[in-house]
């Protein structure tokens, strides 16, 4: 069995991801190839990546592919802080590429969580995905977040797979009974159509502010990223890449976000921050499309290529 270990004493992670880990199948017309992934592993993957002291709460099977999640995770210094609970099989998720790169998903996963508690809150809790949606998982995370939300900054990426979801109306209730208890929302102008078919993703937008996160924040892809507190809104153009496969690419986007917040900290998030946040987040979105699977950047990639691309003055 693989086993959780305790964190270190004085070692607390700065963020605690709560979710599923599973290995991404993908079916291309070159072959295939399996990666460990999951969106809420691969943003404590990117995390990691980044150099951000995380931990990930999960559950994994006592298989070749939860042995396989594990090393991936310790590679980039990510803590396992939940064990395999009771399942004999780690979840898949099977990527049919298309010619364009995009990816068609098709799933085998259950989703439970373990009753454990990070010994002590982080600085970010962050958690989305099938974990905040399939049962019987997705009440100990609603409960997790309710317990924690007003000790520490909670981010949420709700990352919607249909196939996995009953009704439109039942995800979009379970999607708003979460956000009173996040600061952060981050969501992709996919998800945010299929929740909201008809509005504007501004609209949208602003119906999570008034829900209470304190910022929204959709990805459209080509189009950039729309970032809004109840200050005020900017619009950050995308990043022109070469792209293999956008396998990953949200969740770098999200990872790299909470690794911007966590600099900034106490400055707030007036137009210029949410700008810098968001041409971060993008930077390292457009990194990751570049490679092939969920390969996020390091913190001296995305900072390098940072700079390459600074505007003049």
């Amino acid at each position: 069995m693989h086993e959780a270990k305790p964190a270190l004493p004085g070692s607390d992670p700065d963020v605690v991801v709560v979710g599923e880990a599973l290995v991404d199948i993908v079916v291309a017309p070159g072959g295939t190839v399996a990666h460990p992934g999951g969106s809420p592993a691969n943003v404590a993957y990117g995390l990691g990546r980044l150099g951000v002291r995380t931990a990930l709460m999960t559950s994994i099977g006592d298989d070749h592919h939860g042995a396989a999640i594990q090393r991936h995770l310790a590679s980039a210094g990510v803590e396992l802080l939940a064990g395999p609970g009771k399942r004999n099989r780690t979840a898949t998720a099977t990527a049919t590429l298309a010619s364009d790169g995009s990816a068609h998903y098709d799933f085998d996963i259950t989703w439970d969580l373990p009753a454990t508690a990070p010994m002590t809150l982080p600085k970010v809790l962050h958690t989305g995905s099938i974990a905040t949606f399939l049962a019987p998982g997705a009440a100990a995370v609603r409960t997790l977040l309710e317990q924690s939300h007003q000790r520490c900054v909670v981010t949420y990426d709700p990352n919607i797979r249909p196939a996995l979801l009953g009704s439109q109306a039942e995800a979009k209730g379970i999607f708003e009974d979460l956000i009173p208890f996040t600061e952060v929302v981050k969501l992709s102008d996919e998800d945010a159509r299929w929740l909201y078919p008809g509005l504007a993703l501004e609209d949208i937008a602003q119906r999570i502010l008034h829900l209470g996160a304190g910022l929204a924040v959709v990805t459209k892809g080509s189009d950039g990223s729309l970032l809004s507190t109840p200050g005020g809104q900017v619009l950050v153009p995308s990043v022109k890449s070469v792209v293999v496969d956008t396998i990953g690419a949200g969740d770098s986007y999200m990872a790299a976000l909470i690794y911007g917040l966590l600099a900034r900290e106490a400055e707030g998030l007036g137009s210029e921050a949410l700008e810098s946040l968001g041409r971060l987040a993008t930077k390292a979105a457009a990194i990751t499309v570049r490679r092939a699977g969920a390969n996020p950047p390091t913190s001296d990639e995305l900072l390098a290529d940072l700079r390459e691309h600074q505007p003049a003055n």
